[in-house]
This record gives structure tokens, C-alpha cells and sequence, in this order.
């Protein structure tokens, strides 16, 4: 098993950034593909950002290509999401996820993951 910690979460003014990190405790973290999700009030959770296991291949959610940057250090046990240029439509608990089995190819399905933290609060103000 891993063991995920989600912190970084806060209140930012739309436009401005902030950066989540995910620490992982248990077994060897380069196991797993990462992924950070998120869920709005009366929304499903959905994908934000993967990387997989090597940190060499990433996926992004259309909404926020081009603002987002998920990244991972192997060494630390340390996955990172770096949001710029916040909208009020990313405001939702932000959950960083770990995929046993999951590939490159899968990435993007939240049904891959079945290590969960236990999320993170931001909310974008306008």
C-alpha cells in the first residue's frame, strides 16, 4: 500500500497561482502512476493531471493545458501540481491519486486509481 498527503490548498484571486504537492509513504512510489483529480460541489471527480511512473509522459485535462504543470521527484516521494493563471472554475478538493496498474495509455481513467489522499481545498475568488 501508499500512503498519500495532500497540502498546498488555500484561497487565490483568479489569475493568480498556487502549487499542490502530494507526499507518499509505504511502498516504492516510482511503482505508481500519480494522478491529481478534482471535485466540485454537486460535480463528479474528474481528471486534472497524470504523469507516469518515470515522469517522462504527462496528461492534462483540456480546461487547463497550458496552466497546469504536474511533475513528480522519485527521489522525494514527491508529486507537485504548479496551477497558474487560476480561473473560479478550478475551485473544487483537489486529490492526488496513485495507480497500481494503470499505463501510460490509462492514465486519464479515474477508475485506474486505488490509492487516494484525502484532498486539499482551493478556491479561486474572482
Amino acid at each position: 500500500q501508499v500512503q498519500l498527503v495532500e497540502s498546498g490548498g488555500g484561497l487565490v484571486q483568479a489569475g493568480g497561482s498556487l502549487r499542490l504537492s502530494c507526499a507518499a509513504s509505504g511502498r516504492t512510489f516510482s511503482n505508481y502512476i500519480m494522478g491529481y483529480f478534482r471535485q466540485a460541489p454537486g460535480k463528479e471527480r474528474e481528471i486534472v493531471a497524470a504523469i507516469s511512473r518515470s515522469g517522462n509522459k504527462s496528461y492534462y485535462v483540456d480546461s487547463v493545458k497550458g496552466r497546469f504543470t504536474i511533475s513528480r521527484d522519485n527521489t522525494k516521494n514527491t508529486m507537485s501540481l504548479q496551477m497558474n493563471s487560476v480561473k473560479p472554475e478550478d475551485t473544487a478538493v483537489y486529490y492526488c491519486a496513485a495507480g497500481t496498474y494503470s499505463t501510460v495509455a490509462t492514465m486519464w481513467n479515474i477508475r485506474e486509481y486505488d490509492y487516494w489522499g484525502q484532498g486539499t481545498q482551493v478556491t479561486v475568488s474572482s
